[in-house]
């Protein structure tokens, strides 16, 4: 009788006793936690409602933000058209040096005769190479064709000027004198360039011809370069 014996009642309400008891610590703590708020000075409950406000207002603003940059990536119109107008101005250029767009702009004419047909490619490519190097972007040479017309070809950094026995073959057209180059740049650093004392002009006089140099605000470049397609270079990746 004095032995304690467990019986199923006792434990039943033992189990009982264990669940009422946690159930009064879990509101005594959520109890406490409103508390914090519920015992808070008037001036900390005004600065914690700030910083709610702020916080939202950033959070609307970077919702903001990242909607227009996602329309922005989206659609992509604005960077679509300043794109295409860059390769615009980029191809203009490039075919303004490959001699595939025709061009205007200021510039010389540098008009070359050669009554004793002495005038020979050397110096048509000395004065070519004046004009380069006084910062010619653009250049063609005329000169009078086979069939006795004028013709003209533009000038590029693989044309070639040969002799022979009848003229001058540039880029396997043949042209006979008088020539005359049209070069767009500076028209007086161009013009300088082709009176440098022992030069373009020295040299074309020593074999019997002269030379004539006329400035302009606006010239054209019209002749073009038909393109041919690479055999053996491909563009690298």
């Amino acid at each position: 009788m004095l032995r304690p014996r467990a019986r199923r009642v006792d434990v039943l309400v033992g189990l009982l006793l264990g669940l009422l008891g946690f159930a009064l610590v879990v509101q005594v703590r959520s109890t406490q936690k409103v508390g914090v708020l519920a015992n808070a000075r008037q001036e900390d409950l005004v600065q914690i409602l700030d910083e709610l406000s702020n916080r939202s207002d950033r959070l609307r603003q970077e919702v903001t933000t990242l909607t227009t940059t996602k329309e922005r990536l989206t659609t992509g119109t604005g960077a679509t058209e300043a794109a295409l107008a860059e390769a615009r101005r980029r191809t203009q250029q490039l075919g303004i040096l490959a001699g595939t767009v025709p061009a205007t702009g200021p510039g010389v004419q540098v008009r070359i005769t050669d009554p004793k047909d002495e005038v020979s490619a050397s110096v048509l490519l000395d004065v070519l190479e004046e004009l380069r190097n006084a910062g010619a972007e653009a250049v063609e040479l005329e000169g009078t064709s086979d069939a006795g017309g004028i013709l003209a070809v533009r000038v590029v950094a693989q044309t070639s000027l040969e002799d022979t026995s009848t003229g001058i073959v540039v880029d396997g057209n043949h042209l006979v004198a008088p020539f005359r180059f049209t070069a767009l740049g500076d028209p007086g650093t161009l013009a300088g360039a082709m009176a440098i004392p022992g030069g373009v002009e020295d040299a074309v006089q020593q074999q019997g011809g002269t030379t004539q140099v006329t400035r302009s605000d606006r010239l054209r470049v019209g002749a073009l370069r038909a393109l041919s397609a690479p055999r053996y270079a491909r563009p690298d990746s």
